[in-house]
Order: structure tokens, then sequence, then C-alpha cells
């Protein structure tokens, strides 16, 4: 806006010269405006760089470099008004406030701008005795006034726009830290219901093998050969997830899932049974790799920590609800020993819109029930 306005009074000045409208010095009143529009190219370029540095904050100018910049400019539009012929150099004072209200604020620039009012009164008062008896003095004030409150306006709304930009800006930080500590949530999550599942198993096989080493050969090579079996699920696990954060990956099928779950575990202790009803086309994939994912902890906890001869699987989705619930005749543990492995559920099962509820105790099992609403 600044350049612009030089530019303007430097024509209008010009023009009044070589119109013989006033007597235009011409060295002083260009000089003067050069050097004004080199002290913006400044300021821009420090404006720039404070913006730089100070990610999600509006930069402002250092407040001594503002009150330099602010009288230095003063200064300047006091020289070019005065060898300006044409009069119109006056409307550069409106620039004053306008700085001011961006630096300082808006008391600082009404302050300012009353002060180049009563400047340009003085002025008057100096050089047209009786100003105040004549239309063009008086009609070149209310001018100035009108434009004087234009002009706050204006360095209001520039003031707000940095300022909202810079919310912003905050906002978007806020927002990429936010989604970034879910996204390690989610794996963590992942790592923790998916590969932790299989490497359980590969855990209980080995175990099993080596406390039939020197009993039952025959049973050490099936738990070894079905560690191997169990470990290659693992590796198809972690491939079938990353294939799942592409965009043209197959739609989950959680009976499909759930069957190769069961089937995956094998015909050995404890036996698993898996009993699937109802609908779930109706579901979106969160919901169902939601119900999968605690189907695979339940059963997890059940082979590793409750010492279970059978674990029951159901799953049924209607209308309202689907629900999952994973049962075992294991010897439970009290609810408040729950560890990361429920909590993370809670938090997959509650970003998906469900609920988790887990009923269990010593020597009478643990029936682990999950429910997500429709939609």
């Amino acid at each position: 806006m600044s350049s612009l306005l030089y530019g303007v009074v430097l024509v209008a000045g010009g023009y009044a010269d070589l119109a013989g409208l006033g007597d235009t010095r011409l060295v002083p009143f260009a000089g003067g405006l050069a050097v004004l529009v080199l002290l913006d190219v400044v300021e821009r370029r420090r404006f720039r760089t404070a913006a730089g540095d100070r990610a999600g904050e509006p930069a402002r100018t250092p407040a001594a470099a503002a009150v330099a910049l602010l009288a230095a400019r003063l200064a300047l539009f006091a020289v070019v008004a005065a060898a300006d012929g044409s009069g119109l150099s006056r409307v550069l004072f409106l620039l004053v406030p306008f700085t001011a209200y961006v630096a300082f604020g808006r008391a600082a620039a009404l302050a300012l701008g009353a002060g180049c009012a009563g400047l340009l009164v003085a002025a008057f008062t100096l050089t047209e005795p009786g100003w105040y008896r004549s239309a063009e003095p008086v009609s070149d004030l209310l001018m100035f006034g009108v434009g004087l409150v234009l002009t706050i306006a204006m360095a209001a709304a520039v003031v707000d726009e940095r300022r909202g930009r810079a919310r912003l800006r905050a906002y978007a930080a806020q927002v990429a830290e936010l989604s970034t500590a879910a996204e390690r949530n989610r794996l963590a999550r992942d790592i923790h219901d998916g590969l932790g599942h299989h490497l359980t198993a590969v855990s209980v096989l080995l175990e099993k093998a080596a406390a039939f080493h020197d009993r039952d050969p025959a049973v050490v090579r099936q738990a070894v050969d079905d560690a191997h079996r169990a470990s290659r699920r693992a590796l198809d696990d972690v491939r079938r997830s990353v294939r799942a954060l592409r965009a043209d990956a197959a739609p989950f099928r959680l009976s499909a899932a759930l069957g190769d779950l069961v089937r995956a575990a094998g015909d050995g202790r404890p036996a698993i049974t898996l009993e699937c009803a109802g609908d779930e086309t109706g579901y979106g994939a969160e919901a169902l790799i939601a119900l999968y994912r605690a189907a695979q902890e339940g059963i997890t906890n059940a082979r590793r920590h409750a010492g279970a001869h059978r674990i029951r699987v159901s799953v049924h989705c209607d209308a309202s609800s689907a629900r999952l619930v994973v049962a075992d005749d294991g010897r439970g543990f009290p609810p408040e020993r729950a560890g990361f492995g429920l909590r993370g559920m809670r938090e997959r099962i509650a970003l998906a819109g469900g609920t988790v509820d887990v009923d269990s105790g010593p020597a009478r099992g643990t029936r682990l029930t999950v429910t997500i609403p429709h939609g």
C-alpha cells in the first residue's frame, strides 16, 4: 500500500511542478520518496526473516527498531511534504498511525493519528491565517480525518489477519503433534495385538518343545514345525498390515480373518471354537478390525496366562451392533491386574465407538465382551 501511495505522490508533485501549479523542489522531494521505498524494502526483509525464525508466531520488529523506523518515516514525510508543490504529500502522514498500529497497537495509532491531525491544523494556522473560514483547508482536514479512520480500520484488519494466520499455524502444529501421537499409539496397538499374538504362539510352542525334549521327540518336532508356521503367519500378518495402509487394499472380512486365526491355532491345547452369525457388511473396516484385534488379544491372553482348556469365540452382527465374546475356562485374574494389551484394546474399541467388558475372577475363567454399535 505504501509503495503505491509514494508513486501517486511522486506523480502529483512532478505534475504540479511541470504544469506550474506549485513549486516542487525535486531533489528533496524525489530523494525523500526513494529513501521511504528503501525503508519499506528493508522492513519487509526483516519481517520475512523474523517470520521464518518464529514459526507459529506473528513476526514483530523489535520495539527500539520500530520506534527508529517510525521516527525516520515521520521526518521523511515532513521533508517530502515541505518540498511538494501539489500539497498531496500530506496524505503520507496517514501511514504513521497505520505503522504504529501494526508495531505498537491501537492506543499508539490513535495517539499518533491525533498528533498528525494536530500537525496539519498547526501547518494551516501558520501558512493560512483564518483557514477555518475557507472551504478548501477545512475540506482537506475533513478528508484527512476520514482517511485516518479508514487507515486505522485497515491496520486493525491487517493485524487481525496476521494473528489469525499465527493461530492457524499453531493449530496446525498441534494437530500434527496429536496426529503423530495417535499414529504412534495405533502402531503400538497393532504391534502388540498382531505381531505380539503370533510371537506368543511361537513362545508357547517352543516352551512345549523344551518341556518334551527328553521324553517325546515326535511332540518336539511337531511343536517346532508349528512354531515355524506361526512365525510365517506373523510375517504374513505384517505384510497384510502394510497392504492395509494402501488405498487399494481389499475389503476386510471379519469372519474370514477369525477363521484363519482359529485355524492357525491348530488342534492343540487349548481347543478353540468359533461361531459367526449375522451380516458384517454394514460395518466399516475400522470397527471390524477392532473386533478382530480384540479377539486376537483375548485368545493370546487365554493361551499365555489363563491355563485354559477351551476357548470359545463368538461374533454376532445385526442392525444395531456387532458383539464379540471370547470366553475361556482358565484360572481368571483380578480386573485391576489388566495389562497393556487390555488397555490398548479399550483404546482401540473406544475409537470405534464401542465398549469393552471383562468378567473374570480366580478359578472361574474370563469372559471378554466387546460391543460396537452400528454406524
